[in-house]
């Protein structure tokens, strides 16, 4: 007889995933991203990414990339601390906090690792850790490393936030709230003044992912924290450069006493590779072009108006089974009974020539298309997504 394997569990584990409708697998995109993209041979107009200013595919940041990469060549080699840390660094750095209006900013290889690092480095065994229960598994998994005791809140509900600090905060040396600014599976926004309220009277830090929030929000594109009017007040800020500024990367704003401090203490920042120098002159270009360009957030902003006055007049009333989460970023999300529900209409406006991506449990709690618009998106092509769910939905 053959020996069991200790890896026999594996398979068994994968039918349990196919049989909820949870399974997924990678599909590659040929060309350059953008509003209109070839998937499985198809071309489709694209409402599935992050890349809210079309800034990923714009000639500026290629060519930024390109003159790094013949400067500096195609890889950091190590460590910011050995021989990974470039002059491109530095000025990318520079950038962001003049962006944030913030003292200083630290780039990290990811907004993953940015995370990570800094919720790790901030905490410990011996701190608390109040995170908003929507939050990135980003942030969830930094609080797991960081040993600190974990409680969530009830979404965006600070009166169960203040019960919270009011019950636990005696009882721990530090307390750090961690919270999205833009939850991107949902698309509303934190309420951050009064959050920051209930910090200051608990002797609470704060940190603040801003990750779907840079580009998109305030009136230079700094985020939520300029949105709300926080700019200036103390809190760890963190992004990404992956999504609205096009590029790879994460960051941490905040001030240089913070900044010092993680460069000496945040893991995923000491212990892992420089970002490459051709994503870090992108994302510089990217940084430069939001703040020269304002006119793209506003297109933007004109496309999602357009698509939710569309949608609103459209169904007064949807079908049952279907809702419309409260979204105030666009990132809209249509949330449905079934895992094979958001398939069926993900399969169904793909054969009407459109990628709207389902999004299923474990990734959220309940099955939903998630529809993201771009200031690259053309009315027309706002227009026929707003038909296209009038078919599939049945309006």
């Amino acid at each position: 007889m053959m020996r069991p394997s200790p890896y026999d569990w594996l398979e068994s584990s994968l039918d349990a995933i196919h049989r909820a409708d949870w399974h997924r697998s990678v599909k590659p995109l040929l060309g350059k991203p953008g509003p209109v993209i070839e998937r499985e041979g198809q071309i489709l107009l694209n409402f599935g990414g992050n890349d809210y200013l079309g800034l990923a595919g714009d000639a500026r940041l290629a060519q930024a990339a390109i003159a790094a990469i013949q400067t500096y060549g195609t890889g950091s080699t190590g460590s910011r601390l050995i021989t990974g840390h470039r002059m491109v660094h530095d000025q990318l750095e520079h950038a962001i906090a003049q962006l944030k209006q913030t003292e200083a900013a630290i780039v990290f290889s990811s907004g993953y690792l940015a995370n990570l690092g800094t919720v790790s480095a901030l905490v410990g065994k011996r701190d608390v850790i109040l995170a908003d229960q929507y939050n990135h598994s980003s942030l969830k998994q930094g609080a797991i490393l960081s040993g600190a005791t974990m409680m969530e809140y009830r979404h965006c509900d600070l009166a169960n936030l203040q019960q919270q600090l009011r019950d636990q905060r005696a009882k721990f040396r530090r307390c750090l709230i961690v919270t999205d600014s833009v939850f991107s599976m949902d698309g509303d926004l934190c309420p951050l003044p009064p959050l920051l309220d209930l910090a200051e009277t608990y002797e609470a830090m704060v940190l603040v992912d801003e990750a779907h929030a840079t580009g998109v929000f305030g009136q230079t594109g700094a985020g939520c924290v300029d949105y709300w009017g926080c700019t200036g007040r103390p809190l760890v800020q963190v992004g990404t450069l992956s999504k609205a500024l096009g590029s790879l990367g994460g960051y941490v704003a905040g001030s240089a006493t913070l900044i010092d401090f993680l460069r000496n203490r945040a893991p995923s920042w000491i212990y892992t590779t420089g970002l490459a120098p051709a994503d870090t002159a992108a994302a510089l270009a990217a940084v430069q072009v939001i703040q020269q360009e304002p006119q793209r957030r506003d297109r933007l902003w004109q496309r999602v108006d357009a698509l939710r006055q569309n949608l609103q007049s459209s169904y007064p009333a949807l079908p049952k089974g279907f809702q419309w989460l409260p979204s105030q970023s666009p990132i809209l999300c249509l949330q449905v009974d079934r895992p094979a529900t958001a398939l069926h209409l993900s399969q169904t406006l793909q054969s009407l020539g459109l990628f709207v991506p389902a999004v299923r449990p474990p990734t959220v709690r309940t099955s939903r298309l998630r529809i993201t618009l771009m200031a690259t998106h053309t009315s027309a092509q706002v227009e026929q997504l707003a038909n296209a769910l009038k078919t599939v939905i049945g309006g």
